[in-house]
Parts: C-alpha cells; sequence; structure tokens
C-alpha cells in the first residue's frame, strides 16, 4: 500500500474528546462571523443522540449546502442539525471518520486529492470513478463514500481585474505564464502544495509567481479586496462567488485542465446514515445546479446578508423541498 501524503498540514488529535474540543472551538469561531450560523437546523426539543449532524467547511458555500442537507432532511422526518464552520478537509474529515458529524458537503475533485495526491482523474465522470477505492484506502477501517454528485460546480480558478487583463493581455493561464514573474498570487496556503495549485501552475503551464499571499477565507472579502488594491493581481476564487460578476472580474481560462472537475456532492458515514437519508440528500443533488450556487451566494454574501439557513430555506421551498 503507498504511503500517503496530504495537502496541507494535518493536526494529530488525540482521541474524540480532542476533535470534540475542536469542534466546539470552530463553533465558536463560525459565531464570530456575520455569516455563520449558530443555531440548528433540528425542530426544538430534537435529542443530540437521535440527529444527524450535517457538517460544513468554513465559508459561506458550504454552510449553505449544508443548511439545504439538514433542511431537507428535517422536512422528511428525519432529524437533523447543522454544524457550521468546522474548518479545512482535514479537520472535517476526521469528524466524520470518528463520529462528531455524519455528513459533509463536499467537491469531488478536492476530496479525490485529498484521498489520493497522485490521483490523475480530471473529467467528472473520472473523478467519480476514483473516488470510492481512493476513500476506502483513505479510510480503510470505516464506511466513508459518496452518495450522487449534483450538476452543480464550484470550481478554482485564477481571477484578475480588468485592469490587470489589459495590462498584460490576458485571458487565458498561458497567457498568464507568459508575465507570472511579474505577479504575486493570492490563495488559501494549501494552494501552495495542492496538485492544482502552484504546482500544477508550474507544471502544466510553467507559471511560478513572483510572490504568493497567503489569503484563508476562500476567495472572499479578504481576497476580494487583495485583488482590487493590486496587493496581488491574480487570485483563487471559486466559479460561483458573486463578486466575481459584482466586480467585472475575468475568469482566466484553463485550456490543460489544471482545475479540475468540482461537483457538489454529499459525503456521509454510511454506518450513521440509513438508506432514506441517502435518498433525501440524493434528491437534493438531482436538482442543485451551478445556477443554484450563484444565486444562493449571492443572497448570503451579496447585498442581502442572508443568513445561509434562510437562504437554503427559501431555495428548499422553491424546489418544493421543504
Amino acid at each position: 500500500m503507498r504511503t500517503l501524503t496530504r495537502p496541507g498540514t494535518r493536526k494529530t488529535l488525540t482521541g474524540a474528546a480532542g476533535l470534540t474540543t475542536v469542534l466546539m472551538l470552530a463553533a465558536c469561531g463560525a459565531n464570530s462571523d456575520p455569516q455563520s450560523v449558530e443555531s440548528s437546523s433540528a425542530p426544538t426539543g430534537v435529542e443530540d443522540s437521535a440527529t444527524l449532524v450535517v457538517g460544513s467547511a468554513d465559508f459561506p458555500e458550504s454552510q449553505i449546502i449544508a443548511e439545504i442537507y439538514a433542511g431537507a432532511l428535517n422536512a422528511e422526518g428525519i432529524q437533523a442539525s447543522t454544524q457550521p464552520g468546522i474548518g479545512s478537509r482535514e479537520i472535517y474529515y476526521r469528524a466524520l471518520e470518528d463520529g462528531s458529524v455524519q455528513v459533509i458537503p463536499d467537491y469531488t475533485g478536492n476530496l479525490l486529492l485529498f484521498a489520493d495526491t497522485e490521483a490523475t482523474a480530471q473529467s467528472a465522470e473520472e473523478i467519480m470513478d476514483a473516488l470510492p477505492d481512493a476513500l476506502k484506502e483513505e479510510s480503510p477501517d470505516m464506511n466513508i463514500a459518496v452518495l450522487d454528485p449534483a450538476k452543480a460546480e464550484s470550481k478554482d480558478a485564477l481571477v484578475v481585474t480588468q485592469a490587470t487583463a489589459e495590462k498584460y493581455s490576458l485571458t487565458s493561464l498561458e497567457d498568464l505564464a507568459k508575465v507570472c514573474g511579474e505577479i504575486t498570487i493570492g490563495a488559501p496556503t494549501t494552494f501552495q502544495e495542492r496538485a492544482y495549485g502552484l504546482p500544477g501552475l508550474k507544471e502544466k503551464y510553467g507559471c511560478e509567481p513572483a510572490g504568493f499571499e497567503a489569503i484563508n477565507d476562500g476567495g472572499g472579502e479578504a481576497t476580494l479586496q487583495a485583488l482590487l488594491t493590486d496587493k496581488v493581481q491574480a487570485a483563487d476564487i471559486y466559479t460561483t462567488t458573486p463578486s466575481i460578476e459584482e466586480n467585472s472580474l475575468v475568469v482566466l481560462e484553463d485550456p490543460k485542465n489544471n482545475f479540475i472537475a468540482q461537483q457538489v456532492v454529499p459525503l456521509v458515514n454510511l454506518d450513521a446514515v440509513s438508506s432514506e437519508a441517502q435518498d433525501v440528500l440524493n434528491s437534493i443533488s438531482a436538482v442543485l445546479t451551478t445556477e443554484d450556487l450563484i444565486s444562493l451566494n449571492q443572497a448570503v454574501s451579496g447585498d442581502q446578508k442572508q443568513d445561509p439557513k434562510d437562504a437554503a430555506k427559501a431555495w428548499l421551498e422553491e424546489k418544493g423541498l421543504a
């Protein structure tokens, strides 16, 4: 069996109590964010032991999808609550393994690269074919699996301002490679190590930036401001982020597929998630689109500043799932 070296820094947690402490702290941290959710989506009076916990990463889109999952489960009489803002994949995956949470919304491509750093799959179909074996090797003693993927996709992309695009005549990553030695890229810390990050840009395009600015807000406001103020000249921003359209940013084309497919998918611990609950989660995947994600992100992260739980509820009602 090959030895896995995962992207990012993994924190060693001693026992379930240690991870529980991390999750409690993460929840407190999430509550300080005006776009996070502190309350449960479960009906009042639900006992914790009877409730599926749907976790999320620490950015708004993940929190919205978690609220959609929990809201749909509750609508079908399956008690569910949410644990928002747990942290990076390295942390929330361990929570899934130790039973602190049972469901997490994830993204197929990045999940595959987490479980198998040597994976070469690029298309949506190739990635879904590779995920079961990769997750089995990552967690050989656990029943961790993905359910049906949604059509909805939120991919990493390198984005520049109109001014930068005009200055350097940029429309693609191939164009960027020609001037890479003059720019600073802003992205999460993990971008320095992940296959689609700096290593991929170097391997596929010969792009080695003059500088790198670690900004760990998932392409949010801090990343946007760094880009708009020219602190960085290119930034890693998800393609469903409303700020792209709102600020007329330019998404650089990726002809060599450095940024692989990233379909939204429920990641679950099958030992804790019943077949009925799996059916509900799959029903969400069947209707969730990329356009939905853009609209939901706009509602939460745009001028409306809607609570993720409220945005999720409105979407479920619109789709007849609440």
